[in-house]
């Protein structure tokens, strides 16, 4: 039951009990012990499980965090001003290559050579705001 719920958590807990279960049932069937023993080498193999296995296979399996491509990528970055940006007009540069731009706050003009953040792209056109 213990792995049957871990296929539907993944967090390498339940797993990890149920080990320890397993472990228990085999010491159970070899040995004629108490039932109290039964559940101190269940405690000892699940915590034992849970502290030095676990870990090992959390790095193991983890996933590295996804890496932002194309034009997911250029949000946050830093943009040069080529032309004035205003609501309806302006050009920067970002990275080598040239993008139509608009601001952020359609109210408010960068002026040429300043820097802006690129704050989203909506289609075509890189979404600017000068920051501070």
């Amino acid at each position: 039951m213990l792995a049957a719920a871990e296929a539907l958590s993944g967090d390498l807990f339940l797993i990890m009990l149920a080990g320890g279960a397993l472990v228990t049932a085999g010491v159970s069937a070899v040995t004629d012990w108490p039932v109290w023993i039964d559940g101190v080498v269940f405690a000892v193999t699940s915590i034992s499980l849970l502290l030095l296995v676990r870990p090992m296979l959390l790095r193991r399996f983890s996933a590295p965090p996804p890496t932002p491509t194309n034009v997911a990528a250029l949000t946050g970055k830093h943009a040069l001003v080529l032309e004035e940006i205003g609501a309806h007009a302006g050009q920067v540069k970002i990275g080598g290559e040239v993008w139509t731009a608009r601001p952020l706050d359609t109210t408010e003009v960068y002026p040429a050579g300043s820097t802006v953040i690129v704050m989203k792209i909506d289609g075509a056109t890189a979404v600017v705001w000068k920051g501070s």
